[in-house]
């Protein structure tokens, strides 16, 4: 069976395509979910109207359903809360020039 932390560590592996930090550690990633086989993801973008919003949530379910064990993939894009910069790991604030 699959667990929230897999499905965490391989949504390390979609990216935005304009920014070179995965979602997880952009902050886009809301909420997990894993209930038996069905495995739903509640997440955001940088920006309402980003053109990519499509492409994202798609490559977010694609990964999803390449896992093993994962036999359905439900991509929830919510703008509540917005997203800010404050919302990104260390890692990737420090990547961006985001750091202090």
């Amino acid at each position: 069976m699959i667990s929230e932390q897999q499905v965490w560590e391989a949504l390390k592996d979609c990216y935005d395509p304009e920014i070179p930090v995965n979602l997880v550690d952009l902050g886009l990633i809301y909420d997990v979910k894993v209930d038996g086989g069905v495995v739903q993801v509640k997440m955001t973008l940088t920006a309402p109207g980003c053109p990519m919003h499509s492409f994202i949530a798609q490559q977010v379910r694609d990964r999803l359903l390449s896992m093993e064990g994962v036999k359905d993939a439900v991509v929830e894009v919510v703008w509540d809360p917005p997203w800010n910069p404050a919302m990104m790991s260390e890692e990737a604030k420090a990547k961006l020039g985001f750091s202090d």
